[in-house]
């Protein structure tokens, strides 16, 4: 990544991330309004101001230097500590067309052995899943978990190798903020986030009263978010116990306050559904 292209996105972290890691705390009545050892400080947008000191800016790295007494590399140096930035193979490209892996039902045996022994999906489930379309097998024997988007059309999908070689990856041209995987129970009473669909699979085996989905991948503001918060149901951020997904999570928090964190008492939900039936 270019220098220049980092310290924009560094310029566009958002204003509340950086005040929750410098010690702010958002005013209770005033959403807008944060309380830091520098005095009051209100945000509009990327634009803060002070009125205790009549000092304001713009940007990320302005507001970094301002609450830290640092000068500009400083502030860019913590910024760089405190706030993820995806490398290259995870910033916006130019749109590619969906090509989506062709069915292969001479696979499917494969397919299901592995989620129904070595990741302890039960079977019932696998084949609910694949009676609804959300999982088929192509012709490597890889797993294929579609993401939807408006009206349930593909607008992606998540790839899971299943053979001797382990890998994961997505279908090429998939836009993973147009939609998502998801399963659910029926009258869900929560929404979990998972960063991955066994993740999101294993996590409904958890928590069946529950709608989970998949992020495919740890990401702070996937595009559908608000519109799935704006549904009323509590929404929690189930993403890996580990320090990427605690990163995320506490960034996805501060955009989305209503958020909550559920953090997985081991790496991740497959893991705790795995050593439930060990």
């Amino acid at each position: 990544m270019m220098l220049g292209d980092r310290l924009d996105q560094l310029r566009r972290v958002p204003l509340p991330v950086v005040l929750r890691e410098a010690g702010g705390q958002r005013d209770r009545s005033d959403k807008a309004k944060w309380h830091t050892p520098k005095g009051d400080i209100s945000i509009t947008g990327m634009k803060f101001m002070n009125w205790h000191q009549s000092r304001g800016g713009g940007g990320a790295i302005d507001l970094a230097m301002h609450l830290n007494d640092l000068d500009f590399k400083g502030a860019v140096e913590w910024l760089q500590r405190h706030y993820y930035i995806a490398p290259d193979s995870e910033l916006p490209q130019a749109p590619r067309r969906l090509s989506l892996p062709l069915p292969d039902r001479s696979r499917l045996s494969a397919v299901k052995h592995y989620l129904v022994h070595e990741r302890a999906i039960t079977p019932l489930l696998t084949d609910s899943l694949i009676a609804s379309g959300k999982l088929y097998a192509d012709r490597h024997g890889n797993a294929v978990f579609p993401l939807l988007g408006k009206e349930n059309k593909p607008v992606g999908a998540e790839l899971r190798g299943t053979g001797p070689q382990r890998w994961r990856g997505m279908a090429p041209g998939s836009q993973k903020d147009l939609g998502y995987f998801s399963v659910q129970a029926p009258g869900a009473t929560m929404v979990i986030l998972c960063e991955s669909a066994i993740d999101a699979i294993s996590c409904l085996l958890l928590y069946p009263a529950s709608l989970c989905l998949s992020t495919s991948g740890a990401r702070p503001n996937p595009r559908w978010l608000p519109a799935l918060l704006s549904q009323g149901l509590p929404v929690y951020c189930g993403f890996d116990s580990d320090a990427t997904g605690d990163a995320m999570a506490e960034q996805m928090i501060a955009l989305h306050p209503s958020l909550r964190r559920r953090r997985p008492s081991q790496h991740d939900w497959n893991d705790i559904l795995k050593f439930r039936f060990a």
